[in-house]
């Protein structure tokens, strides 16, 4: 069970950062796209806060104990901070970035969760990826990119 638990803490800070970074582009982000992409920051980093309780409510249903610091989140993370604003393009392809990089940790975890026969959690994780394959999609589209 401690496998599935430290794997759902990487899930947790890997989620965190995308949040985190997805806001900040929501207050910054400056260009002729504006409304648009302020709007969209807003919906996804929305989406992504909610999701944050919710993962670490599986932790603590888990008998594992949910990180709360910021430091901690950045330390479980596969995904580093931003330390200045980037350029418009770069916001979409470090959270491109991040959306990868929340994906393969959620895989993992549903991969552990599965063996230890955690369903409740596991189930969570498939809609989970599920919910990002989208958002890679969108932020692809946005890029200019194929899916």
């Amino acid at each position: 069970m401690t496998e599935v638990v430290e794997s759902a803490k990487k899930v947790l800070g890997n989620v965190f950062v995308m949040y985190m970074k997805s806001h900040a582009y929501h207050w910054n982000y400056i260009g002729p796209e504006f409304p648009q992409y302020h709007s969209f920051f807003d919906s996804l980093y929305n989406e992504l806060h909610d999701s944050i309780d919710a993962i670490a409510e599986h932790i603590r249903a888990m008998d594992g104990f949910a990180p709360g610091s910021l430091a901690r989140m950045v330390e479980l993370s596969d995904t580093e901070e931003d330390t200045q604003i980037p350029n418009p393009k770069k916001m979409f392809q470090n959270l491109l970035d991040a959306n990868e990089k929340v994906i393969a940790a959620m895989t993992e975890s549903y991969n552990l969760a599965n063996e230890a026969k955690e369903l409740g959690y596991s189930n969570f994780l498939q809609d989970r990826i599920d919910i990002h394959k989208k958002h890679g999609w969108m932020i692809k589209a946005t890029l200019g990119k194929k899916s």
